[in-house]
């Protein structure tokens, strides 16, 4: 698969992730029947796309920027009983790979979330780029994949006195991204 064939218009050169037009969120299951939703608000990335070869992105997240619309809940998630973020302040994501899996795109990489690096592939829809509006050109994409909290070591059990816990252990990672090229 070359990378014109899988990103049409995603020319050679440098994409950066513009936080103002992105969005990093999340969703986990709540007292097994309802969902707490969230973002984090200081994240960012690189999209690096060779002359020849498959595109490579690199992207962190600040986890203590996280934001469920409850400061208390907040600063509970981010001390060490859930991302422990004093002494793992960073979520990152390097890819390993670009593949076409029947009509989608799936970006393969080692994902790394309170100390614990695992790998993980994200179902990709590219949404193509656009020439901007004064800043250059921009590349959209979204994808959500699922991950267990428990495989990254947060393994906090609130269990409920009827069964079940209070947190789910999958949490659904939502991700739209907009890229501006730098060059």
């Amino acid at each position: 698969m070359t990378t014109a064939l899988a990103l049409p218009g995603l020319t050679t050169g440098t994409w950066v992730i513009d936080p103002v037009h992105s969005t990093v969120g999340f969703s986990v299951r709540h007292l097994m029947v309802s969902k707490v939703r969230g973002t984090f608000d200081d994240f960012s990335g690189v999209i690096t796309v060779p002359d020849a070869g498959e595109p490579s992105v690199e992207a962190s997240i600040a986890v203590a920027s996280i934001d469920t619309r409850n400061a208390d809940r907040d600063a509970h998630i981010a001390s060490a009983d859930f991302f422990d973020a004093e002494q793992y302040p960073t979520a990152r994501f390097a890819s390993t790979g670009l593949r076409a899996a029947g009509t989608n795109l799936v970006l393969e990489g080692d994902f790394t979330l309170h100390g614990v690096t695992r790998p993980i592939a994200l179902t990709l829809d590219f949404h193509g780029v656009n020439p901007g509006v004064g800043q250059g050109e921009v590349a959209g994409f979204e994808t959500t994949a699922v991950i267990n909290r428990k495989d990254f070591g947060i393994s906090i059990d609130m269990p409920l006195e009827g069964g079940g816990a209070v947190v789910g252990d999958k949490v659904t990672l939502t991700l739209e991204i907009e890229a501006v090229r730098q060059s």
